[in-house]
């Protein structure tokens, strides 16, 4: 592995997509010029391929190490992201733990939909660096993607064992694309709800029904005092 990003192209239930990933081994997913030059890479394969662009991030932010060189990557992975927007095609971003500093404030937070991991830091400086700052006691969970989510940062969070079906969902909904065979084949998910209704259903079917050998009888006449 040559740098933190990878890239891969192909079909998520069916339909063409373009996959940017960082690996959070790889120097903590920091961004440098590499890096920078993958990410740019991925959304021109995605303009030229007209596909969504999928990137799922984990970094400590920029590369430190390359000085003003990794600052620069910011913008230029911003005006990547602008040609994509101005293309029509999506740009779907998936936070992972941790997200934070100049990944953050720059391509991370510009996706049309921002979907985040449970539990996931996501934010730009640190929560001690914050509160030393303005010396004040941050609230519960801060930076956190649920609070982030009940703060209107973020569109959703999603486990990652339901990522692949949310993604495919607003992949097709983005392109409008009509239902694809996968999708119809695909069984019906049920819920918990539905099992138990289904369950109180059956057994109220068992109360009602005949037993088995049983002979329609006829009701006594009623008896009348003369």
């Amino acid at each position: 592995m040559k740098d933190c990003v990878l890239l891969a192209s192909g079909k998520l239930i069916g339909r063409d997509v373009t996959v940017g990933v960082q690996d959070f081994d790889f120097g903590g997913g920091s961004l440098g010029m590499a890096a920078g030059a993958t990410i740019v890479k991925g959304l021109e394969m995605a303009v030229k391929n007209k596909t969504p662009f999928i990137l799922f991030t984990a970094s400590g932010g920029a590369r430190m190490q390359e000085g003003m060189l990794s600052l620069m990557q910011m913008p230029r992975t911003t005006v990547a992201v602008a040609r994509l927007r101005e293309a029509g095609l999506p740009y779907i971003v998936v936070f992972t733990d941790p997200t934070t500093g100049g990944v953050t404030a720059s391509y991370a937070m510009l996706g049309d939909v921002q979907i985040a991991e449970p539990n996931a830091l996501i934010g730009f400086a640190g929560q001690r660096v914050i509160e030393q700052t303005i010396r004040e006691s941050l609230p519960k969970g801060f930076q956190r993607s649920e609070y982030l989510l009940e703060h209107g940062m973020i569109d959703m969070v999603v486990h990652r064992h339901n990522l692949r079906s949310t993604i495919g969902k607003l992949v097709g909904m983005f392109m409008k694309s009509p239902l694809n065979d996968m999708e119809l084949a695909a069984p019906k998910k049920q819920t918990v709800r539905d099992a138990i209704v289904e369950a109180e259903g059956a057994g109220d079917d068992a109360d009602n029904a005949p037993a088995e050998n049983s002979e329609d009888v006829a009701p006594p006449p009623v008896a009348h005092a003369e």
